[in-house]
């Protein structure tokens, strides 16, 4: 059994790899690693890249699609999270000084939610919180954008040659 989900995994991670369906591993490496799942999507982004730089701006945008479409699931994680809290304790959440602060600067606080190992979590209180969806959408998508331009471009500068 082991070595059958073995050889179906490594055949995944063969359809995954090749040129043509680049774009969708970008995608789903992106929406994957912007849940709470300890995974990072920059790899992804620029190895497609150094392997076809035309695909840079292609790459920046379905990686920014994919990782703003898993914080919208990490938002409405948090939203189900706190309806739950609320059910099973008869009470609302209190409000302890980092969740005043978080709800002091709204959806704009969405705007850190590229952050390594605390963006993902930013998402979910956002819902939590209930601060207005598509504002905070809105934001995420900005900071994860600038995030992986940021990122690509860089790592791109740094190691100019090809792999």
């Amino acid at each position: 059994m082991e070595a059958h989900l073995e050889s179906l995994l490594h055949s995944l991670l063969m359809i995954l790899a090749v040129p043509e369906v680049g774009l969708i591993s970008v995608f789903l490496v992106s929406l994957v690693s912007a849940t709470l799942l300890p995974l990072g999507s920059e790899p992804a982004v620029f190895l497609l890249v150094k392997a076809d730089p035309t695909l840079f701006w292609p790459a920046i945008a379905v990686a920014t699609l994919g990782n703003t479409l898993g914080g919208a699931i990490s938002w409405w994680m948090g939203y189900g999270a706190e309806a739950v809290y609320e059910r099973a304790t008869h009470q609302k959440p209190q409000n302890p000084r980092l969740l005043a602060w978080f709800s002091q600067f709204g959806a704009k606080a969405c705007l850190l939610s590229w952050l390594p190992v605390i963006g993902d979590p930013m998402c979910a209180l956002a819902g939590w919180l209930r601060l207005p969806f598509w504002p905070c959408v809105a934001y995420m998508a900005i900071g994860k954008f600038a995030r992986y331009v940021a990122m690509t471009g860089a790592l791109i500068w740094v190691f100019p040659g090809s792999i």
